[in-house]
């Protein structure tokens, strides 16, 4: 992927200030760090020994520098720290915190539908960009989901993908037991742990995500290595059939990332309208207002695995992809066709 840098990356180190620490774990610290005069950076440590991780990381987020869906390095170097115990990459400071964050803010309970499925679309845009220039993220969960102020009026966040120390770059060779977190992984990383990592690993982490968004809960298999996810609550029609299309068992049966990105759980737009005063309208148009705002729910548990996507269609359980999710004024009978 070429890129063209606009200007040079660069951080004066001695001008930091450290604020705090934002977090800690096996593979290293990420600090906050404030310059007087150019803001906050997120400062990330590891030990020297995981220097070729840094590394990567640092490269992919350089290799797609200005994606707003990316996280973006602020220094185009890796700092080794005093006695070359350590090193450090510098990034843009998430100040809206993480999506795990969010998520445990909950407490178990489901995040709004349309935010999630806001949320999900944002993810979807940043692994379609990694899938077509042949990277595999390999780590995705909400702990490497970090949130922004939005750009659009009164949403909550703007999300990017980040920590891709795990990440598969293009004609590399990435075994799947090198991949991520076991509770985020796909049966295939169990079933085949030599197996070569693919694109259709990051759709099974990306539904594992977005259950826990729902607030779904993970098990582990009697066989052991693999989780399953389920739900408690009711969701949309629409939302099941989501999850099915990142979570159909066979990896070559999963919808890739630009197919999701046309589902109707990405599309829709969920209206919710906030009177403040009586306001006179034309008849045609009072008849769209009084429409149901929320789509039909359905209850009980959602358990995976789901088979594969070809049985899924000859069952007539799959919800075919129609641009007319984005229209606002499609009528009510088309839109509920969509959900059935």
């Amino acid at each position: 992927m070429d890129i063209k840098y606009e200007e040079p990356l660069y951080v004066d180190e001695l001008s930091l200030k450290t604020v705090r620490v934002l977090g800690q774990g096996a593979f290293g610290s990420v600090t906050l760090k404030v310059h007087p005069g150019h803001g906050r950076y997120a400062k990330k440590t590891s030990s020297i020994r995981l220097k070729e991780n840094l590394k990567k990381e640092l490269r992919i987020m350089l290799d797609f520098r200005n994606h707003p869906r990316i996280v973006q390095a602020s220094s185009e170097h890796l700092h080794l720290g005093m006695f070359l115990k350590d090193c450090s990459i510098y990034m843009e400071y998430a100040s809206e915190g993480s999506l795990d964050e969010v998520i445990s803010s909950f407490r178990g309970k489901p995040l709004p539908e349309h935010v999630i499925g806001r949320t999900t679309r944002m993810l979807l845009q940043g692994l379609e960009a990694l899938h077509v220039h042949g990277y595999v993220h390999c780590d995705l969960k909400p702990d490497n989901i970090l949130l922004f102020p939005s750009t659009s009026f009164g949403e909550p966040w703007d999300a990017k993908l980040a920590d891709f120390g795990l990440s598969k770059e293009p004609n590399t060779y990435h075994v799947l037991k090198l991949a991520g977190t076991n509770m985020y992984m796909p049966p295939e990383v169990s079933e085949v742990p030599e197996g070569l990592v693919g694109q259709a690993l990051d759709i099974w982490s990306l539904g594992c995500v977005v259950f826990e968004m729902f607030g779904g809960k993970a098990e582990e298999m009697e066989t052991g290595g693999t989780y399953v996810w389920k739900l408690e609550q009711e969701i949309s029609p629409v939302a099941i059939d989501f999850l099915r299309r990142c979570h159909t068992w066979h990896p070559w049966n999963r919808a890739s990332a630009t197919e999701l990105l046309n589902h109707p759980f990405i599309m829709q737009r969920v209206v919710s309208l906030r009177v403040l005063q009586p306001i006179p309208c034309p008849p045609e148009r009072r008849q769209y207002l009084e429409r149901p705002l929320f789509t039909p729910r359905v209850r009980g548990p959602l358990p995976t695995p789901i088979g594969p996507r070809k049985k899924q269609e000859a069952e007539g359980s799959v919800v075919k992809d129609q641009s007319t999710v984005e229209k606002n004024d499609v009528d009510n009978k088309k839109r509920h066709s969509l959900l059935g």
